[in-house]
């Protein structure tokens, strides 16, 4: 098998930016990989999520439990990994994805609290992995930013492209419980955590993505 990285974060974290950096950089250094970003938002496997997102189900995140939301892009996945990396995987291939099951247990597991957090970590271990057959991670890279400078990246890129955000991208309660959820993930499946804030300020896109590569090439070596 090939190894699987993912590299997740909260909304506002600068993750898509670090993966596209991620991307070129492993280009760069000749290093065979296949990239893949979820949602698939191109791809009918993606209806139900953006029904969710659109607040077809409800205007509020928590309007859809965490367990039946948690289907909506675990269906997604399976079929992304069937259809488009499954073959260059049992390969050898190396996969990096932007967002995976990670995400649902930032995003859903933030609608739950103590023991059911943890239970839900449980199911959705479960769920994909087991019964569903999807790949393990062999590192998930975690990039943890502080809301009130998530929420700034947020807004200036909704300005800049003119575009709305999701039932999730503008409630900030519910992108605070989301970070919380994420810092229980990351310590429960142990994940490496990369902080992309130093003294309130946000740190340089390179210095990032310097700790990023470096993380990538010792799991590469293992």
């Amino acid at each position: 098998m090939g190894k699987l990285i993912v590299l997740e974060g909260t909304d506002g974290s600068g993750k898509s930016t670090q993966f596209q950096s991620l991307c070129q950089r492993l280009q760069k250094d000749q290093i065979p990989f296949r990239n893949v970003t979820f949602p698939q938002y191109h791809e009918p496997s993606s209806a139900l999520i953006k029904m969710y997102l659109g607040g077809e189900f409800g205007q509020k995140p928590g309007d859809v439990n965490a367990y039946a939301a948690s289907t909506f892009y675990a269906v997604d996945r399976y079929a992304s990994y069937r259809k488009v990396w499954q073959t260059e995987y049992e390969q050898g291939v190396l996969i990096i994805t932007d967002r995976y099951t990670t995400s649902n247990a930032v995003h859903q597991g933030s609608k739950l609290q103590g023991k059911a957090r943890k239970e839900f970590f449980q199911w959705l271990y479960d769920l994909e992995y087991v019964k569903m057959g999807l790949p393990k991670p062999d590192m998930v890279i975690y990039l943890d930013m502080p809301l009130e400078l998530s929420v700034q990246l947020m807004r200036k890129r909704e300005c800049d492209t003119q575009t709305t955000a999701d039932i999730h991208e503008r409630d900030e309660a519910y992108l605070s419980a989301c970070r919380e959820a994420a810092q229980d993930a990351a310590s429960y499946f142990h994940w490496k955590i990369i902080s992309c804030a130093r003294e309130g300020k946000i740190r340089t896109i390179a210095d990032i993505q310097n700790e990023i590569f470096h993380l990538v090439q010792s799991c590469l070596a293992d």
